[in-house]
């Protein structure tokens, strides 16, 4: 009687053991998609390094994008079947979010609005687009100059009277 239930679960632990093996070496037989697209950082200024990390790209491949040029993906060590590369952005890249699209063993996989360009900041004028004094400028100041002006002139003949009594 032990023998036969040793049997059978023997049996058993080796029709699962059979039937799984095919489904394995399905899978390590056929070119992995590409899968997972995550781009580092999210948000990145003009001429900024963007790291590309790809799953199910076990052979490498490369990385398109309009902020970017063509980026070659490698296998990393250790991690099966992701690769990953680093792009630079353009420094004429348009502001606002990028797609990229990825290459591997002849299969693409897409990811809409992967990563988004920052505007830049017009520095050494304090961030002004326009040169001079803009007529609001003008308006702003003349008003504060009015009212130090009057503002003074209360207080001066204000203390000139108590000197009076």
């Amino acid at each position: 009687m032990r023998n036969s239930r040793a049997l059978v679960a023997a049996g058993a632990a080796v029709a699962v053991l059979g039937l799984a093996a095919p489904a394995a070496v399905a899978l390590d037989g056929m070119p992995a998609n590409p899968s997972n697209i995550v781009a580092l950082p999210s948000v990145i200024s003009r001429g900024g390094q963007l790291t590309i990390t790809v799953d199910g790209c076990p052979n490498g491949g490369f990385a398109t994008s309009d902020a970017f040029p063509k980026t070659t993906l490698t296998p990393i060590n250790g991690a099966r079947n992701t690769a990953k590369g680093t792009a630079t952005i353009n420094s004429n890249a348009a502001a606002g979010p990028h797609d990229i699209t990825v290459t591997c063993d002849g299969r693409t996989l897409t990811r809409p609005a992967a990563f988004t360009v920052i505007g830049g900041v017009r520095g050494g004028i304090g961030g002004s687009s326009s040169s001079g004094a803009t007529p609001t400028d003008i308006a702003i100041g003349s008003g504060l100059v009015a009212a130090a002006v009057i503002g003074g002139g209360v207080f001066w003949m204000r203390r000139r009277s108590e000197k009076r009594i």
